[in-house]
């Protein structure tokens, strides 16, 4: 390097990529997916992190499949993490809650049913940690099977070529929205998994229908991966019908655990000796073009 010219950073040292270290006194505040929340759908990661943190931050349904598998120590136990009730009225206030407790050490785990990133609680944190300036405390999202996934293995190959998710949720997004992403998506050729759907399904087939033949196989499932822990039916389960008689099947739709899948016209039934699945084809119909 000749006088006056600027020192250059060796091609042999990494240059930095501006992140700063998290201090030595914090925790790491997870917002773990627990799938359905029974431990058979659950990542290894994310029961280890649940057992191990110092605070688990769960509803009542999720603490309760949680203790029940042995995850969470039974309540009365004096043992394991503490654990605070999660409600939908108390988000922010226990995000807030969260982030002091990091800054304090702990190690939180926020739990979020299926996967924090579909319809869940990951959003949330990262739009509170803005609002609240509370960009020092770490984050790291662990995620669980979401119901589309979890629904489309009872249900065969459904979900093989491309589909997408509509939540029929109008709570943070207008119906006239949720109609224009339906439609874009039944003419786009998207299999479509409805969430939500004690809200507006109705509509929802209605608007698809017009866009796709009646014939078009929807199939219909319930608390997939709880077994007999479900809480709107007996058992997890579904069925299969038609996109023109799927309103018919309203005894099948029992609350927040129903997800309707709506296929496309290369959806087609398929049976064996024990089962009828649907099964979309990712492309070729023939085992030589595989």
């Amino acid at each position: 390097m000749s006088d006056g010219d600027e020192p250059t950073e060796s091609a042999t040292e990494p240059a930095s990529d501006g992140r700063n270290e998290v201090p030595d006194d914090y925790g790491t505040l997870y917002v773990v997916g627990i799938g359905p929340g029974l431990p058979d759908h659950m990542t290894k990661r994310a029961t280890e992190l649940i057992s191990t943190s110092d605070c688990v931050v769960a509803s009542n349904l999720y603490q309760e499949f949680l203790r029940d598998d042995g995850t969470l120590p039974p309540e009365e136990s004096d043992e394991g993490p503490e654990v605070v009730r999660s409600s939908m009225g108390k988000q922010v206030e226990l995000t807030r809650e969260a982030f002091e407790r990091v800054r304090n050490g702990e190690d939180v785990v926020h739990v979020s049913g299926g996967d924090p990133n579909v319809y869940g609680k990951s959003d949330l944190v990262f739009t509170m940690a803005e609002t609240d300036e509370a960009t020092d405390v770490p984050i790291e999202i662990v995620p669980g099977v979401t119901a589309a996934l979890g629904g489309a293995a009872m249900m065969g190959a459904p979900l093989s070529n491309d589909f997408c998710t509509v939540s029929l949720s109008d709570k943070w997004r207008g119906w006239d929205e949720i109609e224009e992403k339906l439609r874009a998506a039944a003419i786009s050729g998207f299999v479509i998994v409805l969430y939500n759907c004690w809200r507006n399904y109705e509509r929802a087939i209605d608007v698809v229908r017009e866009e796709r033949a009646d014939d078009v196989p929807v199939g219909i499932f319930n608390d997939a991966g709880r077994g007999e822990a479900g809480r709107n039916l007996d058992d997890e389960t579904f069925s299969i019908t038609t996109l023109g008689d799927a309103k018919a099947h309203d005894d099948d739709v029992g609350g927040m655990g129903t997800s309707i899948l709506i296929g496309t016209h290369e959806t087609e039934p398929w049976s064996n000796d024990y089962e009828t699945y649907l099964v979309t084809p990712r492309g070729g119909r023939d085992v030589d073009d595989f």
